[in-house]
């Protein structure tokens, strides 16, 4: 009788579900900051596909850490408390800190000096779009970054 009125109670939704039926990726450790920077892109598509909320965001992120990685995070959540818990912004930086700066100048310094040589032009291409995330202010306009683009591609020509 209570639920004539639709009053029904809410559905609530999966989210957990909804994360997992993406497939996030594991992360355990790696010494490439590109495939650190990879994980956390792909677990934060995940998350909003999901519409998961900030509390969520930390538990299922954190969720996916093995080895290494969970070494890491239970060593940095040491210090925390339910009273004053991890926040998504919290934990995107201080994963970035930790798995991606130590070849982050490396990787700019690469993108930098990236010439085209024996790689086709697609290779190229698809090499700069890469390395290109590492060196933000250098490729912020259209005209830089095609500029930057085609002094690599016509190295040596």
């Amino acid at each position: 009788m209570g639920h004539e009125n639709g009053n029904a109670p809410p559905q609530v939704r999966d989210k957990r579900g909804d994360f997992l039926k993406g497939h996030p990726p594991i992360f355990k450790h790696s010494t490439d900051p590109l495939q650190a920077n990879d994980w956390l892109r792909a677990i934060e598509r995940q998350l909003e596909i999901a519409q998961c909320d900030d509390k969520d965001k930390v538990l299922y992120a954190s969720g996916q850490l093995q080895g290494a990685a969970l070494d890491w995070w239970d060593s940095f959540c040491f210090g925390c408390t339910k009273a004053n818990p991890i926040t998504w912004p919290e934990f995107r930086s201080a994963f970035h800190s930790h798995h991606v700066p130590a070849g982050l100048m490396k990787l700019k310094k690469e993108f930098l000096a990236l010439k085209r040589r024996s790689m086709t032009v697609a290779e190229y291409h698809d090499k700069f779009i890469q390395l290109s995330r590492y060196a933000p202010t250098e490729v912020d306009e259209d005209e830089k970054r095609q500029e930057l683009f085609m002094e690599g591609l016509n190295d040596g020509l």
